[in-house]
C-alpha cells in the first residue's frame, strides 16, 4: 500500500530537524511574541566568534581565510550552527549535510597548511543553494513530496546519489563548502515559499510577512546571516523577490551569462522565457566575487547555451569615472507602489541627485502586454509538467499556485510562435525606446540604468501576493537587473493614504493591504535595471546606489 503524502512530508521534516545536533536545538517563539529574529535575538544563540564570522561579508570571510587568520572548519561550523537556527525560526531548509560540509573545510585548512596557498577564489566561503541544484549525496525535491526518495521523480535510478550540477562543481572547484539546500514553492512558481514538507518560510525581518519565493529560503537563510551568500533561480523575479524582501543584494543575470545545466526544473523546455541562476547576498562585492569566480572557470566549455564572456572590468570602470544618468519607474500604471516604496524611490533619487548624477522619468512603452505574455509562457502546456509530479504524491497545491488546477488547455505550437513573435517586438519596441533616451539625457548617452519597484509592497502577506508586473516585465525582457536594500519601513512616516484614488479594484485591494503597524521594521529595497547582459556595470552600479543610500 502507497504510504500517504502526509506521512512522507511528516518523515521528511522529522529527518531535517534530525540532522540538527541536539545542542544547536531551540524554541520557537509564536510571531507575534517575537516578529524580528535577526540582530540581537539570533545572536544569543551564539558566541561571539560565530557572531563575527556569519555577520562578514563573502569577500571579507574569503580575505581572512586566504590570510591565514581564520580556518574553513571554524567559518562552516558557524554557518552551520546558525543556518540550524534559521530553520527553526523560519522553516527555510529541504536539506542539511553539515557534516559533510565540515569534512570538506577541513580537507581545505589541510591543503592550505600544506601548501600556504588556497585552492580558488572562494576557498572556504560556505554557500547556500536553492534546492533546484543536484549535489551528490544529497536529495532534490524541490518542495514536491513525491520526489521524496526519488530522482525528480523517477524511481529505480542511483543518478540522485552522484549527479551534480555543472553550477555545483564549479563551486567545489573554486574551494566553496557547501552545507544546506534552502526552501521553495512547490512549482517555484509563487512569490511566497511554501510546500507540503516544511510549511510556509518566513521572513526573518517581519514574521507576519512572506520571505518571497521561489527562492524563499536563500532570502530567510541569507536574511538572518546563516548564509554569506547563495545561489537561486529567476523566472519572474524569484531571485530578486526574494533578496528585496529580506533586504539583502540580488542580482538576475540575463540568460546565458551563468551556467544551468543539471538543475532540476518545472516545465523544462519552455524556453520562450527562461529561467537564470544568479547570487544573493549581503553586499554587492559578494555578487562580483561570485560571478567572477566562476566565469573564471569557462562555463561555456561545459555548458553550451553559455555565453562565452569573460568578467569585464572596463564596465566596471566605466561607472567609477563619471555621471550616470538613471530612469525612474515610479509607477508601471497598472498598480501603484504602497507608500514605504514611494519613499524609497524618492531616497534613491535624492541621494543620487545629490551626487551630481543626472535622473529622468522613464516612460517606456507599456509594461502590460509584456506581462502578458509572461503569464502565457507559464502556462503553455496547461500545468500538465506540475500536476504530474503532485499527483506522484496525491498531495494538493498550496493556494498560491493553485490557478495551475484551472488550466486545461494545452497551447498549439502555432500558438506558441505566436507568443515568441509578440515577445520578439515588444523586445525591440522596448530597446528603441531605451536607445531614445539618448537625447534625453545631459550626458550624450542613453540611460544607465532604471530605478524601479521590485514588487508593490515591502513584503508581501501570507496569500496577498497578487501582482507580479513589477518583476516580470523584466524577464520577458531579458534585461540584467540588482536589487539593492534601501530604508525600512518607519510606521511614524510611511502612512496610508487618505482617500486613495486607486487605478482600478486590483490597485485597490493592494494598497488596501498596507498596514504601517503589521509592515512596521520589515526591508524596503528597489531594483536597478540594466540593458542585457551588463552584469558586472549593474553589479558597479548597485554597490554605487549602495553606499549612497547608506547600505
Amino acid at each position: 500500500m502507497t504510504q500517504p503524502w502526509e506521512e512522507r512530508a511528516k518523515a521528511k521534516r522529522n529527518a531535517i530537524l534530525a540532522a540538527i545536533p541536539e545542542e544547536w536545538r531551540i524554541e520557537n517563539p509564536p510571531v507575534n511574541q517575537q516578529v524580528d529574529v535577526t540582530g540581537k535575538y539570533v545572536q544569543q544563540f551564539l558566541n561571539e566568534r560565530e557572531i563575527e564570522i556569519t555577520e562578514t561579508a563573502a569577500e571579507g570571510i574569503v580575505g581572512r581565510i586566504a590570510e591565514g587568520s581564520w580556518k574553513s572548519e571554524n567559518v562552516a561550523r558557524a554557518f552551520c550552527h546558525r543556518a540550524a537556527l534559521a530553520h527553526q525560526l523560519l522553516h527555510c531548509l529541504h536539506e542539511v549535510f553539515f557534516d559533510a560540509a565540515i569534512a570538506d573545510a577541513k580537507a581545505l585548512d589541510e591543503y592550505y597548511a600544506k601548501h600556504k596557498k588556497t585552492i580558488g577564489p572562494l576557498h572556504g566561503l560556505p554557500v547556500s543553494l536553492k534546492d533546484q541544484f543536484h549535489v551528490r549525496d544529497v536529495e532534490t525535491t524541490m518542495g514536491y513530496v513525491g520526489w521524496i526518495g526519488t530522482f525528480e521523480g523517477k524511481t529505480g535510478t542511483e543518478k540522485e546519489k552522484v549527479f551534480e550540477s555543472e553550477m555545483v562543481r564549479e563551486l567545489r572547484e573554486c574551494g566553496a563548502v557547501l552545507y544546506c539546500k534552502t526552501s521553495v514553492p512547490h512549482t517555484l512558481m509563487s512569490g511566497e515559499t511554501v510546500n507540503n514538507i516544511v510549511g510556509y518560510t518566513l521572513n526573518p525581518k517581519n514574521r507576519h510577512l512572506t520571505a518571497g519565493g521561489s527562492s524563499g529560503g536563500e532570502g530567510a537563510l541569507i536574511g538572518i546571516r546563516a548564509s554569506p551568500v547563495g545561489f537561486g533561480t529567476d523566472i519572474g523575479g524569484s531571485i530578486r523577490i526574494p533578496a528585496a524582501f529580506n533586504g539583502l543584494y540580488g542580482i538576475r543575470p540575463s540568460s546565458g551569462r551563468l551556467p544551468y545545466s543539471g538543475m532540476a526544473n518545472s516545465m523544462d523546455g519552455q524556453n520562450s522565457i527562461l529561467s537564470v541562476v544568479g547570487p544573493l547576498a549581503t553586499s554587492a562585492g559578494s555578487l562580483k566575487l561570485v560571478i567572477k569566480a566562476l566565469l573564471d572557470k569557462k562555463p561555456w566549455l561545459h555548458d553550451p547555451m553559455v555565453h562565452e564572456i569573460p568578467w569585464r572590468e572596463e564596465q566596471e570602470q566605466g561607472v567609477r569615472e563619471g555621471k550616470l544618468c538613471f530612469g525612474v519607474l515610479r509607477s508601471d500604471g497598472i498598480v501603484n507602489p504602497m507608500p514605504p516604496i514611494r519613499r524609497a524611490v524618492d531616497m534613491v533619487v535624492k541621494a543620487l541627485l545629490d551626487q551630481g548624477h543626472e535622473v529622468i522619468d522613464w516612460t517606456p512603452p507599456s509594461h502590460q502586454p509584456l506581462i502578458n505574455a509572461s503569464m502565457q509562457t507559464w502556462t503553455f502546456d496547461a500545468g500538465i509538467d506540475v500536476k504530474r509530479a503532485f499527483a506522484l504524491s496525491g498531495e494538493p497545491m498550496a493556494p498560491q499556485i493553485d490557478f495551475y488546477s484551472s488550466i486545461d488547455k494545452e497551447m498549439t505550437a502555432s500558438e506558441i510562435a505566436v507568443v515568441n513573435v509578440n515577445l520578439r517586438t515588444l523586445k525591440k519596441e522596448y530597446l528603441d525606446y531605451w536607445v531614445s533616451t539618448e537625447k534625453k539625457t545631459g550626458i550624450g548617452r542613453m540611460v544607465d540604468a532604471v530605478i524601479s519597484p521590485l514588487a508593490p509592497f515591502p513584503a508581501a502577506r501570507r496569500e496577498r501576493y497578487k501582482y507580479y508586473g513589477y518583476s516580470t516585465w523584466v524577464n520577458a525582457l531579458d534585461l540584467t537587473s540588482v536589487v539593492v536594500p534601501v530604508t525600512e519601513v518607519d510606521k511614524g512616516v510611511d502612512k496610508v493614504v487618505e482617500k486613495y484614488e486607486a487605478i482600478d479594484e486590483n490597485d485597490r485591494e493592494i494598497q488596501n493591504d498596507y498596514d504601517p503597524e503589521i509592515y512596521d521594521g520589515a526591508h524596503v529595497s528597489l531594483q536597478l535595471v540594466g540593458r542585457r547582459l551588463q552584469e558586472e556595470k549593474m553589479i558597479a552600479i548597485a554597490e554605487l546606489v549602495g553606499k549612497v543610500v547608506g547600505k
